[in-house]
């Protein structure tokens, strides 16, 4: 008897998953990203001051990529060593593509009491900082 009720609800269980209709697909609106859009790809900001290079940090005076802004490539950066921004400037927009984490600073001493966030090398567009950006840190990956 109970290998009979088994099967039974075995069957039903089935022939529910068969007969139910296929999913319609979602609207254009809600549909998943393009493959490009899913693979991670880096987009520039808009307009020519939010371009950065791959292999390169920078770090923008204003929000949104704009203002001065200053570039940073891995060669002329000490690894894991605090870099204050030149003549107490601050950052208030990144680009990080230098393929390693970095960890930005309100503090110019890359002081953990104040702000601090780490953003991922491959390819992180931060168009307005949550802090002023003072300093910051490149990491080992």
């Amino acid at each position: 008897m109970r290998t009979t009720t088994a099967a039974a609800v075995l069957g039903l269980a089935l022939s529910t998953l068969l007969l139910v209709p296929a999913r319609a697909a979602a609207p254009a609106h809600q549909q998943a990203p393009s493959p490009s859009a899913a693979a991670g790809a880096p987009k520039p900001a808009p307009g020519s001051s939010g371009k950065c290079a791959a292999g390169e940090l920078c770090l923008w005076q204003k929000e949104q990529y704009q203002g001065k802004r200053l570039t940073f490539e891995l060669s002329s950066i000490d690894i894991e060593s605090c870099v204050p921004l030149a003549g107490g400037a601050s950052a208030h927009a990144l680009a990080n593509r230098t393929g390693r984490p970095v960890t930005t600073y309100q503090s110019a001493e890359c002081a953990e009491t104040g702000e601090f966030e780490t953003y991922p090398g491959g390819g992180t567009w931060l168009p307005q900082s949550p802090y002023r950006v003072r300093a910051f840190k490149v990491w080992e990956n």
